[in-house]
């Protein structure tokens, strides 16, 4: 087989796998996870009818540009891998040390920022879940307020979907954490319809969201099929409830459950838990992010989960003569 001097450099990261005969692949796909930035991660690549969703784990600082650097590494792996959209965490954008430093650093949808992320999905050609952007509020110039937003970008660097996280984390537990976002976060008012994506109908949600099972299941009504919760979970919070709250919300809803996460120290006042994963509709995790910066891969396979909803109806089930039903 024979190719121009470089062919490849043309051919699109998605691509990648397709120009070689398929006793080569296995090759390809050896050469592709011993490289240094997916060799901890390894992954069998997807098929056309299970696609394949990279779930990201980071340390946000208040440096803006490190972090574009951290994440845009992590989109580019996972498009090199395969991937059909990318799921960022909470705060991606940053994370300052005080409530002045987080609201001079954030933008408008229109920014800056958003703008690189448009030419990056644009480049890879994978869909992004923004979770989680300081995005300046409409009344900004006099009350000097942000919310706190879930954006989804298609593979052409649009956004399609803004959703402004609706329950803040005001929580104080003595001598452990002690956060009040409401101090400077607007809390959203109404839950957008589930997105449709090329990994199956994606519900929007934030973090502290994840706590509250009526938005899951209003979602589920608007036919979810995949929730998600980027997040930032502290330490104290996420050793005791993160797995088995994601796990909870994937088993009732019958759904696959996604959630990129933040991890470790980002001053010397706030520490999140990490593990990053994906729970399948069953409850299983089926892939989770260890200590630090990384990726972890999981395929959606939307035939089992249709399957286990035939085989366990549970939304018929639901006696809602007797409790009422989650208003849409």
């Amino acid at each position: 087989m024979k190719f121009q001097k470089g062919f490849l450099a043309k051919v699109p990261v998605q691509d990648m796998h397709k120009v070689f005969h398929p006793l080569m692949r296995g090759l390809l796909t050896k050469i592709i996870i011993d490289t240094p930035l997916c060799r901890k991660n390894m992954a069998i690549p997807a098929s056309p009818l299970k696609p394949l969703v990279a779930v990201c784990q980071m340390t946000s600082t208040p440096d803006k540009e490190g972090n574009f650097i951290t994440c845009s590494q992590l989109i580019r792996e996972a498009a090199f891998r395969g991937a059909s959209m990318v799921f960022l965490p909470e705060a991606f954008d940053y994370i300052g040390r005080s409530t002045e430093e987080t609201l001079n650093q954030s933008e408008t949808l229109k920014g800056d920022l958003i703008q690189r992320y448009t030419n990056l999905a644009r480049e890879c050609r994978v869909w992004l879940s923004l979770g989680g952007f300081h995005e300046r509020g409409s009344e900004w110039e006099t009350d000097q307020r942000i919310y706190n937003s879930h954006l989804i970008m298609d593979s052409k660097g649009s956004v399609v979907s803004v959703y402004h996280k609706t329950h803040l984390f005001d929580v104080e537990l003595e001598g452990r954490v002690s956060l009040k976002e409401s101090k400077f976060t607007i809390p959203g008012s109404e839950i957008p319809a589930p997105v449709s994506t090329p990994v199956g109908k994606v519900g929007l949600a934030v973090c502290y969201d994840l706590r509250f099972p009526e938005m899951s299941l209003t979602q589920v009504q608007k036919g979810a099929e995949i929730l998600t919760f980027p997040s930032a979970f502290t330490l104290t919070t996420g050793l005791a409830h993160w797995e088995v709250l994601l796990r909870a919300r994937a088993i009732e809803n019958q759904c696959y459950v996604i959630a990129s996460a933040q991890t470790g120290s980002h001053s010397e006042r706030r520490t999140s838990y990490g593990h990053a994963m994906v729970v399948d509709p069953w409850g299983s995790v089926i892939a989770q992010c260890q200590e630090g910066t990384g990726v972890c891969y999981a395929e959606v396979n939307l035939d089992y989960l249709h399957r286990i909803r035939e085989e366990m109806p549970v939304s018929y089930h639901r006696r809602t003569d007797l409790y009422g039903k989650i208003a849409e």
